[in-house]
């Protein structure tokens, strides 16, 4: 398929397939067969073999796989001339050095989450997710359509980085614990692996929160490290085998309603790029969104019912008083962004706008057509 091909298809031809262990292709150079006036061939010129930092797990399903398709993506639509090769966490830098290794030009491009910079900046969180905030459509719409990219770039530009929303988990459970919690007195002194926002609003409520790789769970969930622990939803977590170290699986995940992924590239070498690069690896990243959430919930379900028909896994809703701490400390925390830094306020202030404009449409269309379903249906 030629260059054009892909580009002119792009808005529709890259929005399946599955997980898998893909291999970065390399793809040859290609030359221009002689044209009838005798000219010589045009060389397609400019490759460049650029690598890409992950905090992943290597070939890790959802996640993992989903950079390294991405990686795939960019590839085949440049026709081998922006060639990525994925790293795996650990493999060029630490999990959580991927943006400081993007910034400092050390790797061209990182695969993450944003909320695990909040170090750099509060405002990181918005742009993964945040306590009560946005769906996966949601938060794309707010991105694409309510002014959030233009937040984005200028936030990340303070870092010589390019952000794209790059993929999406969909909505993501509320965790595993090893005991059954009853009311918030349970949540009280427990150690809880679980990052950005959501980790602050546990500690708001008494409990004790640890931002730990994914990688690090399953081992910290068996040492005691940790007495519970959040990372994505069945398909993920299945994978990692925190079914086999606790059994109580709860939800709904009010800490991750719709966990963006991004991928970060150097601006100053992103800047560099002829225009039909910076173009193949935007519609690239909107692509791999897409196929990231379709794959997502399509492995999810699958992954419950064994979980529980063949592990032995229960679930569980977190009690409503719990959930209602959970609301009140979410609330008090995000408040605090409106005395926050300049950029931070203006972030806070576009994600709430949008958010509260967009609540209304939500509960009349997704939300009641859900509801209407679920007892169409007789589940409940």
């Amino acid at each position: 398929m030629k260059r054009r091909d892909f580009l002119a298809g792009a808005a529709t031809g890259f929005f399946a397939g599955a997980a898998g262990g893909y291999a970065v292709s390399r793809a040859r150079q290609r030359t221009s067969t002689v044209a009838a006036s005798g000219r010589a061939p045009a060389i397609l010129t400019g490759r460049r073999e650029w690598r890409m930092a992950t905090t992943w797990p290597d070939k890790f399903p959802g996640i993992g796989t989903g950079a390294e398709r991405l990686a795939r993506r960019i590839s085949e639509m440049s026709e081998g001339r922006l060639s990525i090769t994925v790293h795996a966490q650990g493999e060029l830098v630490p999990p959580f050095g991927t943006f400081d290794a993007v910034s400092q030009g050390t790797v061209e491009m990182g695969h993450g989450a944003a909320y695990y910079w909040q170090s750099r900046s509060r405002a990181c969180s918005f742009f993964a997710t945040v306590p009560f905030g946005f769906t996966a459509g949601e938060l794309s719409a707010w991105i694409h359509y309510g002014g959030g990219q233009d937040l984005y770039d200028e936030l990340y530009a303070g870092f010589d980085l390019k952000p794209f929303l790059a993929g999406n988990t969909g909505a993501q459970m509320g965790g595993w614990f090893a005991r059954p919690i009853g009311s918030v007195a349970d949540l009280k002194s427990l150690k809880i692996r679980m990052p950005g926002l959501g980790g602050e609003v546990l500690r708001r409520i008494g409990a004790t929160a640890i931002n730990l790789p994914g990688s690090d769970i399953l081992q910290a969930l068996q040492s005691g490290t940790v007495d519970a622990s959040e990372w994505v939803g069945p398909w993920s977590d299945m994978a990692f085998g925190l079914q086999d170290v606790a059994k109580h699986y709860y939800w709904p995940g009010f800490h991750e309603p719709g966990t963006g992924v991004e991928l970060i590239v150097n601006r100053t070498k992103f800047d560099a790029l002829p225009g039909d690069l910076r173009a193949i690896v935007a519609n690239a990243c909107q692509a791999e969104t897409d196929a990231m959430l379709a794959e997502f919930n399509a492995r999810n379900g699958e992954a419950l019912r064994t979980l529980v028909a063949e592990h032995g896994v229960q679930l569980h809703r977190f009690p409503e008083d719990v959930l209602a701490a959970f609301g009140t400390a979410s609330q008090e925390v995000l408040a605090e962004y409106e005395t926050a830094d300049e950029i931070t306020r203006r972030i806070y202030g576009s994600f709430k706008g949008f958010r509260d404009g967009v609540l209304p449409w939500s509960k009349i269309a997704d939300q009641g057509y859900m509801n209407m379903r679920e007892k169409a249906l007789g589940f409940g």
